[in-house]
C-alpha cells in the first residue's frame, strides 16, 4: 500500500521513533497514519484500518517506560516520545489442517492436534500481548479443560495478529486453539436454529440454482 494523504486536524507537533528513526508528525494520528505522514510506503502491514483484521499488529514504547508493548498501529495514536515498529516478521503457527467431518470428539481431539495445548505454564504473557484486550491464558486453560463455549466466547474478539504466538514459552500458538475452538463450538454444540437447518437443505436440493446462475453470469453490455 502506498503512502496516502493525511489529513491533519492538529498544528501541535510531537516527536516519535519510527522504526529506528526519529520524526515530528502532528498530535492525533493513528501510527499507521504517522507512517504514512512521514512518507512511509506499506507494503505489508495495513489492512482493514478498522482493528478487525490484525494485519498492523506493532511493538511499543512509550517515554519513560522500559516495557514494550503491542498493539494495533490502526488502532492506537501516537504520543510525544512514543518509539514503534509494526511486526513485519510472520511467526510460524501450527496449522493443523483438521477435518471436521472425521472428528468424533473435539475436545479430545483437540489434544491430538495441538497436544501442547496442556503444558499453558501461567506466565500470562499471551493475555499481555494481546492488543484486543483477551484473557488468552484462561481461554487455553478452558480450552484443556473442555469448556469450549467459555473459551470460545472469549477468543470472539481475536483477530489472529499472532502476538500471542512469539511470547509463549510452553510453544503453544493460542490464536489457533482459540480458532479450533471457535469452528468446534460451532459446529457441534452450539443450538442451530431451525430455519437454518431448511435454508441448508434447500440450498442442497438445488432451489437456489438459478439465482446462483444469474449472480454468476458475465454482465452484459447495454
Amino acid at each position: 500500500m502506498s503512502s496516502l494523504p493525511v489529513e491533519i486536524e492538529s498544528s501541535q507537533l510531537i516527536k516519535v521513533e519510527i522504526m529506528g528513526k526519529v520524526y515530528e508528525v502532528p498530535t492525533g494520528l493513528t501510527m499507521l497514519q504517522a507512517m504514512w505522514y512521514t512518507g512511509y510506503e506499506l507494503l505489508r502491514g495495513a489492512g482493514c484500518l478498522g482493528g478487525i483484521c490484525g494485519a498492523c499488529s506493532t511493538t511499543y514504547r512509550t517515554k519513560g517506560d522500559i516495557k514494550i508493548k503491542t498493539c494495533l498501529a490502526c488502532q492506537t495514536e501516537v504520543e510525544d516520545g512514543m518509539s514503534f515498529s509494526l511486526v513485519y516478521t510472520y511467526y510460524p503457527n501450527r496449522k493443523i489442517p483438521y477435518d471436521f467431518d472425521a472428528v468424533e470428539d473435539p475436545k479430545q481431539d483437540l489434544f491430538r492436534f495441538y497436544p501442547e495445548a496442556s503444558l499453558c505454564r501461567n506466565c500470562d504473557a499471551c493475555t499481555e500481548a494481546c492488543p484486543k484486550g483477551i484473557d488468552v491464558r484462561t481461554g487455553v486453560w478452558e480450552a484443556a479443560l473442555g469448556k469450549f463455549k467459555d473459551c470460545s466466547e472469549k477468543f470472539l474478539p481475536c483477530v489472529m495478529c499472532s502476538l500471542c504466538v512469539p511470547v509463549c514459552i510452553a510453544d503453544i500458538a493460542p490464536n489457533q486453539i482459540g480458532l479450533y475452538v471457535r469452528r468446534s463450538q460451532g459446529i457441534f454444540f452450539n443450538e442451530r436454529p431451525p430455519q437454518l437447518l431448511t435454508r441448508i437443505e434447500e440450498i442442497k436440493e438445488g432451489k437456489f440454482e438459478s439465482e446462483w446462475e444469474s449472480l454468476l453470469a458475465p454482465v452484459q453490455d447495454v
